[in-house]
């Protein structure tokens, strides 16, 4: 039996008290089991709202979140509620929905990219083994989640998580495989 594979037997072939029933020919279901991978969720930030009316000041929070699977997938969303364990939640399954692929070259990126969004400007070069991750903030949780451990970055725009955040997502999805610009090229 395979290590990811699990066999159930069926509700004929147990007695009443649940042990086997003594049977010649036992039907086996195989069903495939996919592989656990390890997701790593990440809260960016959370804001206080205040919204003015009538009867006085109303709060309501929201979240930024990154989720990564560690191997080159990652989704950020922003989740909005008036409690903050339910705006991270939101946040979280908006981020699983919207995750994007980006290639790795072993710990690192193919090559050199920017990234921008609104006044967010993000630089990102690949680097050698053992440099690790020099990056901050915004850009460090992206990374970080998606499974990138060497790698240099500058923020040359906007501080703003948000902005930070969302223009490391654009230089991640401008990043090509070597195969893939061989391919485009013919």
């Amino acid at each position: 039996m395979l290590r990811n594979q699990k066999q159930l037997r069926t509700e004929k072939e147990l007695n009443a008290d649940g042990s086997p029933k003594a049977v010649a020919a036992v039907e086996m279901l195989d069903l495939e089991v996919a592989p656990v991978t390890e997701e790593k969720t990440v809260v960016v930030a959370i804001n206080r709202v205040t919204k003015v009316v009538k009867g006085g000041k109303r709060f309501s929070f929201n979240a930024l979140v990154v989720v990564g699977d560690n191997a080159g997938s990652v989704g950020v969303a922003l989740g909005k509620s008036n409690e903050v364990q339910v705006a991270i939640q939101k946040a979280t399954a908006a981020a699983r929905k919207g995750m994007m692929t980006f290639p790795l070259k072993g710990s690192t990126i193919p090559h050199e990219t920017e990234g921008y969004f609104g006044a967010g400007h993000v630089w990102m070069k690949p680097a050698v083994g053992g440099t690790g991750l020099i990056a901050g903030g915004g850009v460090r949780a992206v990374l970080e989640a998606g499974g990138v451990k060497n790698i240099l970055t500058k923020n040359l725009g906007s501080r703003n998580s948000f902005n930070t955040v969302y223009a490391t997502l654009d230089a991640l999805r401008q990043l090509r495989s070597r195969e893939e610009v061989l391919k485009m090229r013919g």
